[in-house]
């Protein structure tokens, strides 16, 4: 029987009460199930706050002109009416962005916008003369490269790196709580040196610090040359003007490196760096999730039941891994926004082309995505307990991993001259290789090899558990 189609309602028309408004229903993830999680980062690179970042831009460039007396017949505007003009930013809101969108249906382009938004307001500031002022000199990328800046360097130093700091001092305390703690190492994923649960997770936080320190030196690179790079509109209209310290001094002003060599664009260079370096920080993460992951299959961490939660639509047994699975996909999506924008960025045909355009506007949502995963690893991290009885006696049933420390034992005896101490390495392969070793067995073979009374003792002293080196002392080296 063939199906029966129903009518139903078209969701694209409906809108659901979201905070204090009612929203579209979101196609992405981001601005729906995960909003909370990525709210933050909406202040600083969504279309809105673009926008709001072009309009301070286009102030200060206005502002910035005006004190230096920069064309013949301008002078520089009272305190109340700088004031004025950075009220325009200030009280950006909603509205702002609905007139902002009107005008933008008629311009068809989102800098002119911004341009006509800032000259609607001259008048009332009283100094509607100065409306040619607004935008001068200026290619529209001239205004998007700095907003951009602002937008990102915000997000990063604001938002994301924060969260990304505060994972790591949580990681670098699990570190420190754990450093005694001894673990069965696995390489290749069979039973190797033993090592300390606290010193693995201290390699993590060194490898995760290492990428935040390079994030924290970021250069966030801008430039206001015009339409080419060369000051020649600025040139022509204002021959005598210092244009290059007046652009250098603006730039600076806007706490942004300035870029003096470009075409059209702002390179971009500095965010394919800075997407780089945030891209390898997910890839540490992920790496590390990966690992708790499996450290939880093998019970050497417990996940504390979340009351009311479940696990399983079937099995009510289950307490899954889900915030590290989740921080996975969300890492993997991550760094394939931040991947594509950093080939992207670094290109551009000739003197100017419009990938980037299209690519920037997706900052927001690599960042997102990189951001709700730091908040699922934290909570994840938050619900784990460490099983050391597990982890004790999954040392205690692999003795032959002592063979490394008894072989060494006994190179360094035949050096010392001790006799009879010939081929440790094959003699160790013998007894351990593919074979499971207890306690008594590895004491039995230790008494048999006529080490010295020193080296003998040395050895039939030590565990699994304690054949872990300096391992908890090598914890310090995150203080």
């Amino acid at each position: 029987m063939p199906h029966t189609p129903f009518s139903r309602v078209n969701l694209a028309s409906v809108s659901i009460h979201q905070g204090d408004s009612q929203v579209p229903i979101a196609i992405g993830p981001l601005d729906g199930r995960y909003r909370p999680a990525v709210a933050p980062l909406v202040d600083y690179l969504s279309e809105a706050a673009l926008n709001r970042d072009r309009v301070h831009v286009e102030v200060e460039w206005l502002i910035h002109l005006t004190r230096k007396s920069v064309l013949p017949g301008t002078a520089p505007l009272t305190d109340v009416q700088e004031a004025a003009l950075r009220e325009i930013v200030t009280s950006f809101d909603g509205s702002a962005v609905s007139e902002l969108a009107e005008i933008e249906r008629v311009t068809v382009h989102d800098v002119k916008a911004v341009e006509y938004f800032i000259g609607s307001r001259l008048e009332g500031i009283g100094i509607s003369r100065l409306k040619p002022l607004v935008h001068f000199g200026c290619t529209s990328e001239d205004i998007n490269n700095l907003s951009y800046a602002l937008g990102v360097k915000g997000a990063v130093k604001n938002v994301w790196l924060p969260a990304a700091e505060a994972l790591v001092d949580q990681v670098t305390a699990m570190a420190e709580e754990s450093r005694s703690v001894p673990m069965l190492s696995r390489t290749h994923g069979q039973p190797a040196t033993p090592t300390t649960l606290g010193k693995e997770l201290a390699v993590v936080a060194h490898r995760l610090s290492r990428q935040l320190e390079r994030i924290r030196r970021t250069e966030y690179l801008g430039k206001i040359n015009g339409a080419t790079g060369t000051f020649a509109a600025h040139v022509a209209s204002v021959p005598g003007a210092e244009w290059q310290s007046i652009a250098r001094e603006f730039v600076e002003g806007l706490d942004l490196t300035w870029n003096p060599l470009t075409t059209q664009i702002e390179s971009h260079d500095w965010q394919a760096e800075l997407y780089a370096d945030v891209a390898r920080f997910n890839r540490i993460l992920h790496n590390f999730c990966t690992d708790v992951w499996s450290y939880i299959s093998i019970g050497y961490f417990a996940q504390v039941p979340v009351a009311g939660a479940t696990g399983s639509s079937t099995m009510p047994h289950k307490v899954n891994p889900i915030r590290f699975e989740n921080a996975e996909a969300n890492l993997e999506i991550s760094c394939s926004l931040l991947d594509v924008l950093a080939s992207t960025l670094v290109t551009s045909r000739w003197q100017r082309d419009l990938t980037d355009s299209s690519s920037q506007r997706n900052i927001g949502v690599a960042f997102g995505h990189s951001l709700l995963a730091i908040s699922n690893v934290s909570k994840g991290l938050d619900r784990l307990d460490v099983a050391e009885s597990v982890l004790a006696a999954d040392l205690d049933t692999n003795w032959e991993v002592l063979g490394e420390a008894v072989q060494m034992v006994m190179r360094a005896e035949a050096i010392a001259g001790t006799p009879g101490m010939e081929d440790p390495y094959e003699r160790l392969k013998d007894l351990t290789r593919g074979h499971r070793v207890d306690a008594a067995r590895m004491r039995e073979f230790v008494l048999e090899l006529g080490l010295s009374a020193e080296a003998e003792e040395r050895l039939l002293a030590l565990t699994p558990a304690t054949y872990t080196g300096i391992a908890e002392h090598l914890v310090d080296h995150l203080r």
